[in-house]
């Protein structure tokens, strides 16, 4: 499996310095360099264990005072790139669950540790974009591995203090359901 590392940042400008940083001291590929509201900007990388690990921490001391939050996931789920991608395919939906972060970082934390706790579909990752810097994940299956999800999600180490809220909602309205997917 994939590695996947994440470099959030309060400045553009620093944010594309440490992108260039991370791309150059590894072979990583380049999964994401764009900003995000509240101006910050996002780097996301995928590769070995290895070659993440070594870009994450250089876009770290490029970025210095201008860092956010990092992140890097050994092994991250596969759903993890598919639904940041929007790219996951939604067979019919059970309950939703929503986890909501303060950061990008802490949402694919809590992407990631949910999906492996459960047996749960993520629907979609949106990270920062038009969302005041905040980040949130859907996530469907049968009410309780839901709920085990979305408990394990926002329990995860990295993400203490970056939980703004979670819901279950066991029966999704037919148009909330629809607007989801």
């Amino acid at each position: 499996m994939d590695a996947l590392g994440l470099v959030e940042l309060n400045s553009i400008a620093a944010g594309i310095e440490a992108g260039d940083s991370m791309l150059k001291v590894a072979a990583t590929t380049l999964t994401a360099a764009n900003p995000v509201c509240s101006g910050k900007f996002v780097v996301m990388v995928r590769g070995s264990v290895a070659a993440v690990k070594s870009s994450v921490e250089a876009g770290v001391a490029t970025g210095a005072e201008n860092i956010v939050d990092s992140l890097l996931i050994p092994n991250v789920h596969k759903q993890v790139f598919q639904a940041i991608n929007g790219a996951a395919e939604i067979p019919e939906t059970g309950a939703i669950g929503v986890i909501e972060t303060f950061s990008l970082a802490s949402c694919i934390h809590a992407s990631d540790a949910a999906v492996k706790a459960a047996d749960v579909l993520l629907i979609e990752i949106r990270l920062g974009r038009g969302l005041g810097g905040k980040s949130y994940v859907v996530l469907t299956g049968d009410v309780s591995a839901v709920s085990e999800a979305v408990r394990v999600g926002k329990s995860v180490p990295e993400c203490e203090g970056m939980i703004a809220r979670t819901s279950v909602i066991p029966a999704p309205h037919e148009s909330i359901r629809e607007a989801l997917i």
